[in-house]
């Protein structure tokens, strides 16, 4: 599986961005998750989906927001009310991990390039 990861930018705080992960040929079968990585820090999860299930990472619940087309060909990111510390490069990841180890970076075997956010204040 390729993915392709877009959609990031510049954006003011408050504001809001969505991004794409496109798969090919298909993620049918994979979990797709987006993590995220901010300068000096450590890849994050932020939330994952595979058919109707998702798993969202606390710090984003209510912010951001999920979702697949029904081709199985591209996952979205919505991410409302974004805020500063929101600044980092944004990746997809294609895996098969349980719903508890969503979160577990090591779980995923396909990675997307990354796209970068960046809010300001």
């Amino acid at each position: 599986v390729q993915l392709q990861a877009s959609g990031g930018g510049l954006v003011q705080a408050g504001g809001s961005l969505r991004l794409s992960c496109a798969a090919s040929p298909t993620f049918s079968g994979y979990v797709i998750s987006w993590f995220r990585q901010a300068p000096g820090k450590e890849r994050v999860f932020l939330a994952g989906i595979r058919g109707g299930t998702i798993n969202y990472a606390d710090s984003v619940k209510g912010r951001f927001t999920i979702s697949r087309d029904g081709l199985n060909s591209a996952v979205y990111l919505q991410m409302n009310s974004l805020k500063p510390e929101d600044t980092a490069v944004y990746y997809c990841a294609a895996g098969r991990p349980a719903y508890s180890a969503y979160d577990q970076r090591g779980r995923y075997y396909y990675w997307g390039q990354g796209t970068e956010v960046t809010v300001s204040s």
